[in-house]
């Protein structure tokens, strides 16, 4: 039996609407982040980029397929995995739905990995998904926007991500790697999960980016990665009003194809 206070209804709205100050004074707070957010300077990004995708070899300029502005989700499947990364295959759920509508209000929309686009499109069948997906395997992207690394910059503390330097990592995998708080098991559980051993999956890092196309440069414009995809995550926002919370005890969630048979599989 779970243990809880428990009140009478004016109690209840009572504390709901000190809450509700609360949620608001959040929401406000969050309005002013957004616009900072759109406030940062745009970076203008001169290096030729090139990706395979179900239309061919394309440019950065060619993802925003006509629109004036293009979201990267940075989607955790290296070249040697055999499957996605759960967590991105969980976020992929929910933005699965909405790029019908993201493309609707000039932005475009897609996930890139360096896996090769033949895996890509495997694993997108199976997961029923129909957002665009392009690889950038062979190429500089992922690096540049520090998602993928290399085994060197692993073991020499050459890698950063989320705005700051790892340690080196003598022994790999490194326990501190931070990936995000989707990983609470640390990274072997996921590894084996994508068919590949920790310090692989670990050279590849989650992340989103947005760019913009303006006269006909592209513009880097924002970033994020770890838990600064937290609100990407659609299943968390709804767990965050639920009575128990997120109430994360391990690995609790694997790819929506293998609920039913009662454990994760590669």
């Amino acid at each position: 039996m779970m243990k809880h206070r428990t009140g009478t209804r004016q109690e209840w709205l009572t504390a709901r609407l000190d809450l509700l100050k609360e949620e608001k004074e959040l929401t406000r707070r969050s309005d002013e982040v957004a616009r900072r957010r759109q406030e940062l300077p745009w970076v203008r990004v001169d290096k030729e980029y090139r990706f395979e995708t179900n239309e061919g070899n394309v440019s950065l300029t060619d993802l925003f397929r006509g629109r004036s502005q293009l979201l990267v989700y940075h989607f955790m499947f290296g070249p040697d995995y055999k499957a996605g990364c759960p967590s991105c295959s969980s976020i992929a759920d929910g933005f699965n739905g909405i790029v019908v509508h993201l493309e609707n209000h000039d932005v475009a929309f897609t996930a890139v990995s360096r896996a090769p686009l033949a895996k890509l499109q495997a694993y997108k069948r199976r997961m029923g998904w129909t957002f665009p997906w392009a690889s950038s395997f062979g190429g500089d992207f992922n690096a540049d926007f520090n998602i993928s690394f290399t085994e060197e910059q692993q073991r020499e503390g050459g890698i950063e991500y989320n705005y700051r330097r790892e340690a080196a990592a003598r022994k790999l995998p490194s326990p501190g790697a931070e990936i995000s708080r989707s990983t609470p098991d640390g990274p072997t559980t996921f590894a084996a999960m994508c068919g590949t051993d920790a310090a692989t999956y670990i050279l590849e890092r989650p992340g989103m980016s947005a760019f913009v196309l303006d006269d006909g440069v592209v513009h880097h414009t924002y970033s994020t990665y770890a838990r600064g995809l937290d609100g990407l995550w659609g299943m968390y926002q709804w767990l965050d009003r639920t009575p128990l919370g997120r109430n994360e005890n391990g690995l609790w969630w694997h790819r929506h194809d293998e609920y039913d048979k009662g454990k994760a599989k590669s």
